[in-house]
């Protein structure tokens, strides 16, 4: 039977592996759009002629436009479809009431230029969601703008500039542990210092001696997470703070592992000077996809002019208004911030209170280690230290003696109906395998995902040439990465054989 444009329905349309482009779906005259009717008089506009050809734009109808977007939605995988542990990114389910509450009419519908007499509820979010994140992170104040993590490792470190201009030595350097996150020697350079690593010592943490070597009075000041990147705490944080403290310089907390020690540890508490924090990681906010994120930051007492403004403030008559900060660095984004993601965290928040924090981050700790614990048969820890929130594994011995590589392991993965873990990250462990399973994943889950990593395994062992094929059941199999890396195809058609 043949459907309305000729098109059979049996073709890809429905399910199958090929999805057609929207130029393939087109067909002349075809709309997904009516305009009202006009209510206003007409007004030609003086605007040159137009060469009389139509743009070549896809014409498809409604029906066929949700059905092509449903499809493609259907192939991705999603934290609300099953276990997402990709270590560092902290990839935890969504509790919906943060979403209810984002879609109240009075937050929804607020315009960010709405005074502030008439926003008294929204200044109100922002005023509580900060006293909130100051209470967990130790610090005196913070500012939402920042609408990304990247972007508030950014706003963070021209605060640190700013600070140590105003103290008459700007410095230029700033010192990252070799097993950092990517963007931190790239927010470092963007903020115009010069990143200097410092090496790991053999449990995984930062050197104390390599660092007292590199301190000196140009350092401006050191980006560090705690738990680190390789999931383990920092044993000597205090320590690691009083050495840069000793000559001046500041500490700043990347917030990428906040979730491993919420209610436990305050990084204010461990020496940290600056605190941005990832409201999608930690605190259940939407993570990635293209959509609006926040990272907001905060400091102790002594940097809070700096930070940007303006700042929501308690008036003596009680209301909340704006107020700039004495020696702010400006804005770092337009109006203040992605004002719906802070609903959602202040919701979660609430929803929790401290009590409910607190398992949060005993959860996630109990469910990394007991995962970890599952798998170690094939899977060495990259070190021996006990893990937090998350762990690193690593697939060098399954490579060395099937040829397997942590790249195979996570591809079979996906035909096994899990998401895979962070691969080759952080560099300094060989076949490096991140996994992080948050607190949000019950034991069964985690027993599954275990079963799944030894069968990829185990599956390698006796026929090693089957792993390099995988995945064969998702609508896109394995592609060739290095050659879609050296010649990509930028041009979303193709010609006609």
């Amino acid at each position: 039977m043949a459907e309305p444009g000729g098109r059979a329905a049996s073709s890809p349309l429905v399910g199958g592996a090929t999805e057609p482009t929207l130029a393939a779906l087109s067909v002349p005259g075809r709309r997904a759009w009516s305009m009202p009717e006009l209510d206003v008089p007409p007004t030609p506009l003086d605007l040159p002629e137009a060469n009389g050809e139509a743009p070549p734009l896809p014409e498809v109808s409604e029906r066929d436009l949700v059905a092509h977007f449903t499809r493609l939605a259907q192939r991705n995988f999603a934290v609300d479809l099953g276990a997402y542990p990709l270590g560092s990114c902290t990839m935890k389910y969504n509790p919906k009431v943060c979403d209810w509450a984002a879609e109240l009419p009075g937050f929804r519908d607020l315009h960010p230029a709405t005074p502030a007499a008439q926003s008294q509820g929204a200044l109100a979010v922002l005023f509580e969601a900060e006293r909130v994140l100051c209470e967990i992170t130790g610090m005196a104040r913070a500012t939402f703008q920042p609408p990304a993590g990247a972007s508030g490792e950014l706003t963070g470190l021209l605060i640190m500039r700013a600070f140590h201009r105003a103290e008459g030595n700007p410095r230029s350097k700033v010192i990252i542990p070799d097993s950092a996150h990517g963007t931190n020697p790239a927010s470092v350079s963007l903020a115009g210092y010069q990143a200097v690593p410092v090496p790991s010592n053999h449990r995984g943490m930062v050197d104390l001696d390599s660092l007292r070597r590199l301190v000196d009075a140009d350092v401006a000041g050191l980006m560090l997470t705690n738990p680190n990147t390789l999931g383990l705490f920092e044993e000597e944080i205090e320590s690691i703070a009083a050495v840069l403290h000793a000559a001046g310089a500041l500490v700043y907390y990347d917030g990428a592992n906040l979730n491993a020690v919420l209610g436990i540890a305050r990084p204010g508490d461990m020496g940290f000077d600056i605190v941005h924090s990832n409201l999608h990681k930690t605190f259940a906010t939407p993570h990635g996809g293209g959509g609006p994120g926040a990272g907001p930051v905060a400091v102790v007492e002594h940097l809070a002019p700096y930070l940007p403004g303006p700042l929501p403030a308690r008036r003596p008559d009680g209301t909340l208004g704006w107020e700039m900060p004495p020696a702010s660095i400006g804005r770092v984004h337009g109006s203040h911030g992605n004002f719906l993601v802070v609903v959602r965290a202040l919701t979660y928040m609430l929803a929790l209170g401290g009590p409910g924090l607190r398992r949060v981050a005993e959860r996630s700790v109990l469910n990394a280690r007991y995962l970890q614990s599952l798998i170690t048969a094939e899977y060495d820890p990259a070190f021996p230290a006990p893990c937090m929130h998350e762990f690193v594994a690593s697939a060098a011995r399954l490579k060395r003696e099937t040829g397997t590589r942590a790249l195979d392991v996570a591809k079979a993965l996906l035909d096994l109906g899990f998401h895979a873990p962070t691969m080759y990250f952080p560099l300094i462990v060989e076949e490096a395998l991140m996994v992080e399973p948050t607190e949000t994943e019950s034991p069964e889950t985690l027993e599954a995902l275990a079963a799944a990593l030894l069968a990829v395994a185990g599956r390698a062992r006796q026929d090693p040439g089957t792993a390099h094929d995988h995945p064969r059941r998702t609508p896109v199999s394995r592609p060739d990465e290095a050659r879609a890396a050296r010649k990509p195809v930028l041009t979303w058609f193709m010609e006609e054989a």
